[in-house]
């Protein structure tokens, strides 16, 4: 297959003229670029590493025990931002909030891992994974997802305009935000990792970028995990169509306004790739800054910080994608949660259960789900923690299953035996 008319991306972000050089893949995702009739359903995973304070980020305003338990760190009921009387935000999240008002956005709280570990990296090798409690799983399960699902659609136009499907996807279908793969994306589904659109060059060309051969040839070609082995090339394509993109020009919609910083621009390349139509369907960021064991802070102070930029990139990100957010849902979760009580250096310890921020055009937003536990002394998990009512991979799952078609839970996540019924979280 060859390119024989002038083919423009959605928003300019690519152009290609005559591109009959061009590798094959290339060739495939610019003419399903071209094809505006085309919808992919999108699933965006975003990790918060370092266990987040979640009683601090959706506050229980509406119960005595929070406020006894966190007597300097507590997010005073004249500054939450409420939600249904009992529940509020944290008031650095007020871009959070027109989202809620539009049901966009629900939230999950009392949920997590039903594993013990108060180890951040078991914790979040099984989060990945989505087998809690066995470290023999080999691959995670945002790329089990995918075993199922047929490739997002790249309809081909002909010079005599008929239309065809190529029978392989972009290799843009799975990606990570990072420097490398991480563990919830490998597997045996393709699947690259970029950590900024901007630093790529090929064969070092551009001495201020991070030369290709010297990242992707190392992590891929030259890796010992035969599961991540054979998708350099797919890789080296993958990059060669960023490099056309042009992406330091990008400009996001009226209304997006990412923060500085890792997590912001992460966000905002993202919702590049999606916006030029290049088949991402599932895809994952994460950013750290949640271990806060000394000085967390309550209405100012680390948490508050990393919550603003947190909840301002997502906006930002939703604002981005326009009218492609009613094709894309968003799900965020860390590893564990924090301890009830505030410890004597005015911090929290590692704890189990918290919350989960689900966004998208499906969502059934403006409600707080799940069952909460309660923090009587009676009601806490050991005595200690806010008790785990939902298992994370429930809400994976219905993710999964009911927004992207993959029926074959027990393949996604092994083990999970469902004794619950979906929270209907997406309509």
């Amino acid at each position: 297959m060859s390119i024989t008319r002038r083919i423009f991306l959605r928003n300019g972000a690519l152009a290609a003229v005559g591109t009959a050089a061009l590798p094959s893949f290339l060739t495939r995702a610019a003419f399903g670029a071209a094809d505006p009739g085309v919808r992919t359903k999108r699933l965006v995973v975003i990790f918060q590493r370092g266990a987040a304070d979640g009683l601090n980020i959706v506050v229980p305003h509406g119960e005595a025990a929070y406020y006894a338990m966190r007597p300097t760190i507590n997010i005073p009921k004249k500054s939450v931002l409420d939600l249904d009387g009992f529940f509020g935000l944290h008031p650095a999240m007020a871009s959070f909030e027109p989202l809620w008002n539009e049901k966009h956005l629900a939230i999950v709280h009392a949920s997590g891992s039903p594993d013990p570990t108060r180890s951040h990296f078991d914790a979040q090798d099984f989060m990945e994974s989505g087998t809690p409690g066995l470290k023999a799983t080999d691959d995670g399960w945002l790329n089990r997802c995918l075993h199922e699902l047929p490739y997002p659609a790249a309809a081909a136009v002909t010079a005599s305009g008929k239309s065809t499907l190529p029978a392989d996807a972009s290799a843009f279908r799975a990606i990570a935000l990072g420097p490398s793969l991480p563990r919830i994306l490998s597997g045996k589904e393709p699947a690259i990792a970029l950590n900024n659109l901007n630093d790529f060059s090929i064969g070092g060309k551009n001495p201020k970028a991070t030369p290709i051969s010297n990242t992707f040839e190392a992590m891929y070609e030259n890796s010992v995990d035969a599961v991540m082995h054979g998708t350099g090339q797919e890789t080296f394509d993958a990059v060669k169509m960023l490099r056309t993109a042009d992406p330091a020009k990008y400009t996001p919609a009226a209304g997006a306004n990412y923060p500085k910083g890792r997590f912001g621009d992460s966000l905002r390349q993202l919702a590049q790739l999606i916006k030029a139509n290049l088949g991402v369907q599932v895809a994952f960021a994460d950013i750290g800054g949640w271990d806060h064991h000394v000085n967390e802070g309550n209405t100012q102070g680390q948490i508050a910080n990393v919550l603003g930029d947190f909840s301002q990139s997502i906006a930002a990100f939703w604002n981005d994608l326009g009218d492609l957010g009613e094709d894309t849902v968003v799900v965020t979760m860390s590893e564990f949660g924090r301890t009830a009580r505030e410890n004597g250096n005015r911090g929290t310890d590692h704890g189990h259960a918290n919350v989960m921020f689900v966004l998208g055009g499906p969502v059934r937003g403006g409600k707080v789900y799940g069952r909460w536990p309660g923090l009587d002394q009676s009601q806490l998990y050991e005595g200690r923690d806010l008790a785990v009512t939902t298992d994370f991979r429930l809400v994976l799952s219905e993710a999964v299953s009911q927004y992207l078609g993959n029926k074959d839970l027990k393949a996604v996540f092994p083990g999970f035996e469902q004794q619950e019924k979906f929270l209907r979280v997406l309509g």
